[in-house]
């Protein structure tokens, strides 16, 4: 026995000698070296080609720096490239918005209810399932369905609004503005107000349950414990939601392109939308499509800072100051 214990004793001397920290490193390293490649490095390439004359494919890599003359065609009224640029951004601005608020209210509806321990709501989990299925979709299969459903002349939705004596002929969606923009808000509404409210039932069941059980006890109403209990304690979340769903809003492309192709009259033409033509189409302007992307950027920071300087902790805040004196 004393044989055995003595080479038990060496073992675990051998193996706390041992170093297991470095291990971490090992399995962040992929992140950081797919972060690099595929993120960091297209980031500082764009910045450089915003500065550069890279037109064509050509210059890519033999672009000369020529300073901010490339934002200058987005900054003077007198450029080609100054109306259709602010234009989509003003496009891309109205679809984000007409998705958005849709998109949380619907979201906050659906976490209440299925949080709310007095609706007793069965089959929750179907109704999660079915609800984020459409996110789950690809852009382009939902585009084409769309597409479908909303054809000119024959598609099931004119054949439906006829025969429901709605309308006498069929209606050309995707030339009217605000069909082909309500469109584009809908369907970017349904693909993303299931994940919304997933974050959402995530941010609430997270909430102390001695919280709800006071309110509960205190006589509160459901709706009395969502707006004094649940929204203010759910305000990281929802500031998580709104500068994510703007990032990714003032990103849309798929869709728009997939659907309308920007048309009718460009109505529907997107920031992102106009970057890729700048870019891929025509005379390959890549130090135009930069710029703009650089421009993009620096607007979502902005926004970004803006939104949580909005929705900061005031009362944090002010508790940090007393201190600091």
């Amino acid at each position: 026995m004393s044989k055995l214990a003595a080479d038990s004793q060496r073992r675990q001397k051998r193996f706390s000698k041992v170093d297991y920290s470095r291990y971490g490193y090992y399995f962040v390293a992929p992140f950081f070296i797919v972060f690099l490649i595929f993120q960091l490095y297209p980031i500082f390439f764009t910045f450089r080609t915003s500065l550069s004359d890279a037109i064509g494919w050509g210059k890519i890599n033999n672009s000369v720096i020529i300073g901010f003359q490339n934002f200058k065609m987005y900054l003077d009224p007198a450029s080609p490239l100054f109306n259709d640029f602010w234009n989509s951004f003003g496009n891309t601005l109205i679809i984000w918005t007409a998705n958005f608020i849709p998109q949380i209210l619907m979201a906050l509806l659906l976490a209440s209810w299925f949080t709310d321990s007095r609706m007793q709501l069965k089959f929750r989990g179907g109704f999660k399932m079915l609800i984020f299925m459409p996110n789950i979709i690809t852009a382009a299969t939902i585009a084409v369905l769309f597409y479908s459903i909303f054809n000119y002349p024959i598609a099931p939705a004119n054949s439906f609004l006829q025969q429901a004596g709605l309308m006498n002929a069929p209606f050309e969606f995707f030339r009217s503005v605000v069909a082909s923009r309500s469109l584009i808000s809908f369907v970017q509404w349904w693909m993303w107000y299931g994940n919304t409210m997933i974050i959402l039932i995530a941010g609430i069941m997270g909430i102390s349950p001695e919280l709800y059980e006071a309110a509960l006890v205190d006589g509160c109403t459901s709706r009395q414990t969502f707006y004094f209990i649940t929204l203010p304690l759910i305000k990281p979340i929802l500031l998580y939601n709104l500068v994510t769903s703007m990032i990714g809003g003032l990103q849309m492309f798929d869709i728009p392109h997939l659907l309308t192709e920007g048309n009718p009259n460009k109505t529907t033409n997107t920031v992102a939308r106009f970057i890729y033509q700048q870019a891929f189409t025509g005379s390959r302007n890549f130090n135009y499509a930069s710029a703009a992307s650089v421009i993009l950027f620096l607007f979502i920071v902005l926004a970004s800072l803006t939104l949580f300087w909005l929705m900061r902790d005031k009362d944090a805040v002010r508790e940090l100051k007393r201190r600091g004196r």
